[in-house]
């Protein structure tokens, strides 16, 4: 008797894009905001790495400099492949290519996943990786807030071959757009998926919101 699809074992990678020149937060690496005492980078690794995920590729570029000397510090905690987007002035889509075309294929899913969102934790990566191993249909877990698109997402191995085969230009996002029969858009009722970092207001927001305490890099290590 074959194993039922919810219980199967796959092997989950992930992309996790800490290349962002922060240029609404006043440019700072967002991935090096602290709350309670973590950086929201750190705090990313854990919660992959508690979630169970196999291998993760981090991809820098605006602040390298800043964010591979942290990295350089968490790689004795979180076993990671760092990788510098040399073109992340030209966007995200950037990072996202260099970041898939550095973890290759062999896996069954990869989870896309940013650095400044500080309120994902290893059980929103369990859930993730249970809906996508429960779906109805599609290849890709994209999750829903109140209609609200969230983050982070979840692809098969298989649409990941297809978007590296399909040229330099392909993106995860470009390939949603362009087959919409294959996304799934998961209903969730947790709003870590939809709450990110943007600028100050957002952090001012937060803070008053849920009692959190950030504190942003010191301007000499950026």
């Amino acid at each position: 008797m074959t194993q039922s699809k919810p219980y199967a074992q796959i092997r989950v990678c992930a992309v996790l894009l800490a290349a962002g020149e922060g240029s609404r937060m006043g440019n700072i690496p967002k991935c090096l905001i602290q709350l309670d005492g973590q950086t929201l980078l750190q705090r990313q690794l854990i919660a992959l790495t508690e979630a169970g995920v196999d291998a993760v590729v981090v991809v820098s570029g605006h602040h390298h400099l800043a964010v591979e000397r942290e990295l350089e510090t968490l790689k004795v905690l979180y076993p990671m492949r760092v990788i510098r987007n040399t073109h992340a002035d030209k966007g995200q889509a950037t990072s996202v290519r260099v970041g898939i075309e550095t973890l290759g294929s062999d896996f069954d899913a990869v989870i896309m996943t940013l650095s400044d969102q500080p309120l994902i934790e290893s059980q929103d990566i369990k859930a993730l990786i249970a809906a996508f191993k429960k779906r109805a249909a599609g290849e890709i877990i994209l999750p829903m807030f109140n209609g609200q698109r969230g983050n982070p997402i979840m692809l098969s191995g298989s649409v990941m071959k297809t978007i590296l085969a399909s040229g330099a230009e392909m993106v995860c996002r470009n390939f949603m757009d362009q087959h919409p029969e294959l996304v799934y858009q998961w209903q969730t009722q947790n709003d870590h998926y939809v709450v990110d970092l943007d600028t100050p207001e957002d952090l001012k927001t937060l803070s008053t919101k849920m009692g959190l305490i950030f504190s942003l890099p010191n301007s000499n290590s950026v």
